[in-house]
C-alpha cells in the first residue's frame, strides 16, 4: 500500500477518484504539530528554537496515522504547494516516518487526474527553504502576540485583548483613515449643467433628424475668457454666469478617437477577495472558505497564489472554447501573458482558473457541499480566467465642447461599443448607455454645429473625505503596501473584528475607541513594529529566506534584540491607559452614578461608570435614526449567531421586523 498524505477528507476524497489499486489518501486533518497553546514555545536563549508539540485535538488522528505509515510500501506527502502546505509535509514527515527512506514528495496546483499522475511520475525532497521560512514567519507572529499581549492586558486592563505583526498594522491603517475623515473640512462648490437642442434658428434646422431630438449635458468646464478649470464657489455666483452667457452655442470641438480596453489578469488570491467583496458581498474569510471548497473538490487550481501566470494547456483551452462558443474574432491569436506586479510574490504557482474551462456554473449542481455561493464564486473565477484570453474590447471615445459668443465652455465625453471583446463574456450588452463603466452613447453633432441652451442648472456639490476601509480596498491597501501575505489577510481582518478593534458598518470597517486606544498605544512605544516599511521590509526578509538567500535564524534575532528591549522599557514607563468611554446619559438604577458604553470581549455594552464597585451592567442596543416600519419603535444594530450585522426592531419579540441593509428597511 502506497500511503498519500493531505490536509483535508475533502481533498482526500477527491483523489480517491483518481487513484485506485495500492493507493490510500488519508487527511491529517490540518496541523499535526504546532507550538504550544498555553506557552510561549520559543527558546528565545538558543536561537528560537520551536518546540513543537502535537495538539490534544489531532493525538489520535496521529496515533492512526503511524499505525497506518508502519505498513506503508511508500509514503508520498502531497499537502498543498505553498509554504504552509511544505511545512505541514515536513511536521507530517517528522512525525510518521522515523527517518525512513520511503518518503517522497509531490506538488500539484490543481486537483485533477492528469496533474496528480504528472506529480507522482515527479516525486521530490521536502523544500527546507519554503520550509525556514514558514517557521520564521510562526516564531516571529508567536513572540509578537506571545509577548505584546500580556503588556496589553496590562497597561489597558482588558485580559483579552491581542496584538499581531501584521493585524497591528490593519488597525492602524483604519484607525489613520478615520482620523483623516474627523479632520477633513467640507468645502462646497457648484457646477452648471447646460441642457442644449438644435439653434432652430439655424440653417442646422434643414438637415435636423431624430438623432438631434437627444438632449445633451455638459458640465461647465471653463471660466470665462480663461483655459484654466475655474471653480464655482456659491450659488450666486453660478447665477451671475449663467446670467452672462451670450449665445449663440456652437460645437467648437467633436474629437472622436478608437479606445481599446483590455481583460483584467485572471485572479490572485487579493484581486479574487477584492472582487468578491465588491460584486457578491463576501467577507474576505468567506471568501477563502469557499475557494478552499473548490479547490479541494476539484473545480478550480489552488487559491492561494501571487502569479497570474496561466498554464499553455489552460490559455489553449480557453481560446478554442471562446472561438467555438463565441465566434473566431472573439479570440487571441497567441495567448496573452500577464506580469505579476507584486514585489513579495512567492513561489511560481499559477492564477486562480477553473480545472476545467468547459465546466460552466449552470453546469454544477447543489449538493451537501457546494451551495449557490460556491457556484457565484466559481463563475466569477471563470468568467475572469476565460476572459484574459479574449480579444480586447474596442470603443468609440467622444469628446464634444460647446462654447458660447463671450467663451463659457461646456465639455461632456462618452463612448460606444464597436466591438464587445471579452465584454461578451461578461454579458455585458454590445452598446451600453450609462452602464458598469460609465459609458455614454452621445447624439451625432458636428464642429459648427449652432445649439440653442434650454436650461442650465446650478449643481451643488461638497468635496467628500476619503472613503472608510471596506474589506476589499483594506486588501489592496496591504498588498500594494507589502504588508503580510494575501493568504493572512482573510483572518486577520475576522481578528481585528473579533477583538473589537473594528467594526463593519454598511460594509466599511470602523475603528472602535478600544482600537485608537490600542493603537497609539503600541505607535508610542512600539513604533518599529506598527510603522509600514518595517513591516514590508521584514515580508522581503521571509521571502529572502523562502529563496534560500537569507537564514531564519538571523532574521529573527535582528528582530528580536530591539523588539525585547522595547518591552522591558515599556512594562516599567508606559502609564496604564484608560479607554474613552461614551455616556449614555442614563443613571444607574443600583447606585444612581452615570451609565457608560465599554467595550468588552464580545463587544459594547451599558455598565455603571463606577465598576468595580458597582457591577450593574446590561445588553446595549446601538439606535439608528431610523424607525420600524411594522411598529414604529427603534430600529437597532443587531448581531446574528455568525456575527453578520444587521438592523431589527427593538421591540423584539413582539415585533420581529429585520432588515440587513438600511435601505431595505424602508
Amino acid at each position: 500500500m502506497n500511503l498519500i498524505i493531505v490536509e483535508s477528507p475533502t481533498k482526500a476524497r477527491t483523489l480517491t477518484k483518481f487513484l485506485k489499486g495500492d493507493y490510500r489518501i488519508e487527511a491529517t486533518l490540518g496541523h499535526i504539530r504546532d507550538l504550544p497553546k498555553a506557552a510561549l514555545g520559543v527558546d528565545v536563549e538558543h536561537n528560537f528554537e520551536p518546540k513543537y508539540v502535537i495538539p490534544k485535538a489531532r493525538q489520535k488522528r496521529v496515533g492512526e496515522l503511524k499505525t497506518l505509515a508502519k505498513g506503508a510500501k511508500s509514503i508520498i506527502l502531497a499537502t498543498d504547494p505553498d509554504r504552509e502546505g511544505e511545512a505541514i509535509a515536513w511536521h507530517a514527515a517528522s512525525v510518521l516516518t522515523d527517518g525512513k527512506s520511503n518518503l517522497s514528495r509531490i506538488v500539484f496546483h490543481e486537483i485533477t487526474e492528469s496533474a496528480i499522475k504528472e506529480a507522482l511520475t515527479h516525486p521530490r525532497a521536502i523544500d527546507t527553504k519554503l520550509v525556514d521560512a514558514q517557521q520564521a514567519r510562526r516564531v516571529l507572529d508567536r513572540l509578537v502576540g506571545y509577548k505584546l499581549s500580556p503588556l496589553l492586558w496590562k497597561k489597558l486592563s482588558k485580559r483579552w485583548l491581542s496584538a499581531g505583526r501584521v493585524q497591528s498594522v490593519a488597525v492602524r491603517l483604519i484607525v489613520e483613515r478615520e482620523r483623516e475623515i474627523e479632520k477633513f473640512q467640507k468645502d462646497a462648490f457648484w457646477t452648471i449643467e447646460g441642457i442644449f437642442i438644435p439653434d432652430l434658428s439655424a440653417q442646422l434646422v434643414a438637415k435636423a433628424n431624430t438623432t438631434y431630438e437627444k438632449t445633451l449635458t455638459f458640465d461647465l468646464f471653463d471660466g470665462k475668457y480663461t483655459c484654466v478649470s475655474s471653480t464655482i464657489r456659491s450659488e450666486q455666483e453660478a447665477k451671475s454666469i449663467i446670467a452672462d452667457f451670450v449665445p449663440p452655442f456652437t460645437v467648437t470641438a467633436v474629437d472622436t478617437k478608437e479606445v481599446k480596453r483590455y481583460p483584467a489578469p485572471p485572479y490572485t488570491t487579493s484581486t479574487l477577495q477584492q472582487d468578491a467583496g465588491r460584486k457578491l458581498y463576501f467577507s474576505s474569510k468567506k471568501t477563502m472558505q469557499l475557494a478552499q471548497k473548490l479547490y479541494e473538490e476539484g473545480y478550480i487550481t489552488y487559491h492561494r497564489t501571487d502569479s497570474v501566470n496561466l498554464s499553455e494547456k489552460f490559455t489553449g483551452e480557453a481560446r478554442e472554447f471562446i472561438q467555438k462558443t463565441y465566434g473566431v474574432g472573439y479570440a487571441t491569436q497567441t495567448p496573452r501573458k500577464y506580469q505579476t506586479k507584486s514585489k513579495v510574490a512567492q513561489e511560481a504557482h499559477e492564477a486562480i482558473r477553473p480545472t476545467d474551462v468547459n465546466v460552466q456554473a449552470q453546469s454544477i449542481t447543489h449538493s451537501q457541499d457546494i451551495n449557490r455561493d460556491h457556484i457565484r464564486l466559481y463563475e466569477l473565477i471563470w468568467k475572469r480566467a476565460l476572459a484574459s484570453q479574449a480579444t480586447e474590447a474596442v470603443f468609440d471615445s467622444t469628446t464634444i465642447v460647446i462654447t458660447s459668443a463671450n467663451a463659457y465652455r461646456f465639455e461632456t465625453q462618452g463612448s460606444i461599443v464597436k466591438f464587445d471583446g471579452f465584454l461578451k463574456i461578461y454579458g455585458r450588452p454590445a452598446s451600453p448607455v450609462g452602464g458598469e463603466n460609465g459609458d455614454v452613447e452621445l447624439p451625432m453633432v458636428k464642429t459648427g454645429d449652432s445649439l440653442k441652451l434650454t436650461q442650465a442648472i446650478p449643481q451643488p456639490h461638497e468635496t467628500q473625505p476619503p472613503p472608510r476601509y471596506s474589506e476589499a480596498s483594506l486588501v489592496r491597501t496591504l498588498e500594494e503596501k507589502d504588508i503580510g501575505r494575501p493568504s493572512t489577510y482573510a483572518p486577520i481582518i475576522s481578528t481585528i473584528q473579533e477583538r473589537q478593534y473594528v467594526t463593519r458598518e454598511e460594509k466599511r470597517l470602523v475603528p472602535t475607541e478600544l482600537g485608537f486606544a490600542v493603537t497609539d498605544f503600541l505607535v508610542q512605544y512600539f513604533p518599529n513594529i506598527m510603522d509600514l516599511p518595517f513591516t514590508a521590509t521584514l515580508e522581503a526578509d521571509l521571502d529572502a529566506i523562502a529563496q534560500g538567500k537569507k537564514e531564519w535564524v538571523p532574521v529573527i534575532r535582528s528582530f528580536y534584540e530591539p523588539f525585547a528591549n522595547d518591552l522591558n522599557q515599556t512594562y516599567e514607563n508606559a502609564q496604564t491607559v484608560k479607554v474613552a468611554v461614551e455616556t449614555t446619559g442614563e443613571a444607574c438604577p443600583t447606585c444612581g452614578n452615570p451609565l457608560v458604553i465599554r467595550i468588552g470581549r464580545f463587544g459594547k455594552f451599558i455598565a455603571c461608570s463606577t465598576f468595580p464597585a458597582c457591577k450593574y451592567t446590561r445588553q446595549f442596543l446601538e439606535k439608528i435614526d431610523m424607525k420600524c416600519p411594522r411598529c414604529g419603535g427603534d430600529i437597532v444594530v443587531k448581531k446574528s449567531r455568525r456575527g453578520k450585522t444587521f438592523y431589527g426592531c427593538s421591540n423584539y419579540p413582539t415585533c420581529t421586523f429585520a432588515a440587513w441593509k438600511k435601505e431595505d428597511i424602508k
